[in-house]
């Protein structure tokens, strides 16, 4: 059977894509850096139903009213290289269409620089995010190993002006640069980790486990064996009319 779509489904989905065409990132550092804050901040609040965490997806601040529509004017959207909402639900979504979720905006926003990215591009999305909302809003850039950051102070970003060691007050994670490369961390302490890092980390635990349980079953063997000679050793004591707590 073949499902027939609306009119207003089809008006939506040619108004407010859920795709700009753009590859989510340009190189491997990129997106291995994209892939490392996502999954960090999933597990940072994975425990939270109403933290609602992406990377690329794109962000629908305003619905286009019915005169911009036929003038033809094209919505105003951005994708953040990772993105944090509170006060929205976890769930799969194709964009992040803002008046359907309550009219919240993101609060965070990240964003990995590559080579791809032009001047230009970077100040429009800093006035996209100054315009609709952001409050903390963090730029890093592989190449020169630099972070920057800003955050609201009323209707404006303004410029943190130290970031090495810096706390967002949002998520309450730490930055830092000092180690060659961009590093987050987690309130308790412990940084976060790629994909395969998060697995070696696993495996190395269940190997531990494995170990340990391996060491314990052989103590218990030993003792149990030890026992069994000190047994056998009372019982020929007893054959042989000794009493063996009598002896020294």
């Amino acid at each position: 059977m073949v499902q027939q779509l609306s009119p207003l489904t089809i008006e939506n989905e040619l108004l407010y894509p859920d795709s700009d065409g753009k590859p989510l990132a340009d190189n491997t550092i990129q997106l291995r850096l994209i892939f490392t804050i996502k999954g960090g901040l999933d597990a940072l609040f994975k425990d939270r139903d109403d933290v609602f965490i992406a990377a690329d997806l794109l962000w629908y601040p305003v619905q286009l009213t019915q005169s911009e529509i036929r003038a033809q004017k094209k919505p105003k959207k951005q994708a953040p290289d990772v993105m944090v909402v509170f006060g929205r639900p976890k769930g799969d979504r194709g964009s992040y269409k803002q008046w359907e979720e309550d009219n919240v905006a993101p609060q965070v926003a990240f964003e990995i620089l590559s080579p791809g990215n032009r001047k230009k591009d970077m100040e429009t999305k800093f006035k996209f995010y100054q315009e609709h909302g952001i409050e903390e809003y963090y730029l890093y850039n592989p190449k020169k190993n630099h972070l920057q950051g800003w955050l609201r102070r009323g209707k404006k970003l303004e410029e943190i002006s130290q970031m090495e060691g810096w706390i967002s007050p949002l998520l309450g994670i730490r930055f830092t640069t000092s180690e060659g490369e961009l590093a987050l961390f987690h309130p308790d302490g412990e940084r976060f980790i790629e994909f395969v890092e998060a697995i070696e980390q696993r495996d190395r635990e269940r190997l531990e486990k494995y170990l340990e349980k391996q060491r314990a079953d052989r103590a218990e063997a030993i003792a149990e064996e030890e026992r069994k000679k000190n047994q056998q050793l009372r019982d020929r004591l007893i054959q042989l009319g000794i009493d063996p707590e009598s002896l020294p």
